[in-house]
Formats: C-alpha cells, sequence, structure tokens
C-alpha cells in the first residue's frame, strides 16, 4: 500500500502529498530540481486550503530564484 494520497507539478515544482503516521496530518514534499522542501499540514487544511497552499509554494520557490539573483 502506497503512502501517497496525491502528486502534482506547480510549474516546474513537483508536489507530493503523502499520508504520516498521524491521521489528522498529511506529510507535503516539494522539489524543483534545485530547491527541496517538506512540510506537514492538518488534513483539514489540504482538503480546504489547497489553493492557498499552493500560491505559498509557489510564492516561496519563486523568492528563492529571486533572492539567488540578488
Amino acid at each position: 500500500m502506497s503512502n501517497e494520497v496525491e502528486s502534482y507539478k506547480l510549474g516546474k515544482v513537483k508536489v507530493v502529498i503523502s499520508k504520516t503516521d498521524n491521521p489528522q496530518k498529511l506529510h507535503v514534499d516539494c522539489n524543483d530540481g534545485t530547491y527541496h522542501s517538506e512540510f506537514t499540514v492538518r488534513k483539514y487544511e489540504y482538503e480546504n486550503y489547497k489553493r492557498h497552499m499552493n500560491q505559498k509554494i509557489t510564492l516561496a520557490y519563486n523568492k528563492q530564484y529571486e533572492e539567488e539573483e540578488s
């Protein structure tokens, strides 16, 4: 049985959502080949605020590239 709930792309960023030991939490893994980030979210937040979460991921990755150029 796979722990993966969903995977998708946000531009260059591959996002993988997986189950955790806590049934109320999900693990979010983000990777664009250069930068890697991972964090946990409550299942409720993922189900109800996924669009907001995706916007924050996209902004954070864009900011990494802006800082690199400075």
